[in-house]
């Protein structure tokens, strides 16, 4: 009789301990995360992605020279819209005497200097009169960035 019962709570134990380690697979196997890849100091997301946390949210839609679009919404608690792009290294640039020269967005890059292209920056489809570091994040404003 008491062989019966320990047989039972050891049977018992290990059917628990193989369901706890089946639940732990099957909820590793179902993970959202992904693994983004990193070029020229900038991460590439996949259109649609949500990008960064934080109260204030935008869109930023991004087409390269072939006018392909890529539209990303965008999560943070910054000001400012290059603040935000350069947090979530969704842009990578550089210092110059007029702001921020971005070269490189979402792992593509334009450089006046060697392609003859850049980075134009807009502002619900018209172009801006201020830099992504000198424009104020605006909530339901769609912010672009197109190579031109």
């Amino acid at each position: 009789m008491m062989r019966k019962t320990n047989l039972k709570k050891v049977l018992s134990f290990l059917l628990c301990m193989a369901l706890i380690a089946a639940m732990a697979l099957f909820a590793t196997g179902c993970s959202d995360k992904k693994t983004a890849e990193t070029v020229d100091g900038t991460t590439v997301y996949a259109d649609g992605d949500v990008v960064g946390e934080g109260a204030k949210q935008f869109t930023l839609v991004i087409a390269d020279k072939d006018g392909n679009e890529t539209r990303l919404e965008i999560h943070t608690d910054k000001d400012i819209v290059g603040e935000a792009l350069l947090d979530n290294q969704v842009i990578a640039g550089e210092d110059s005497q007029y702001g921020l020269y971005v070269k490189t967005v979402n792992g593509i890059t334009a450089d006046f200097d060697t392609d003859g292209v850049y980075w134009a920056f807009y502002i619900d489809g018209e172009y801006a009169m201020t830099g992504v570091d000198a424009t104020e994040i605006t909530e339901g404003v769609t912010y672009s960035l197109r190579v031109e």
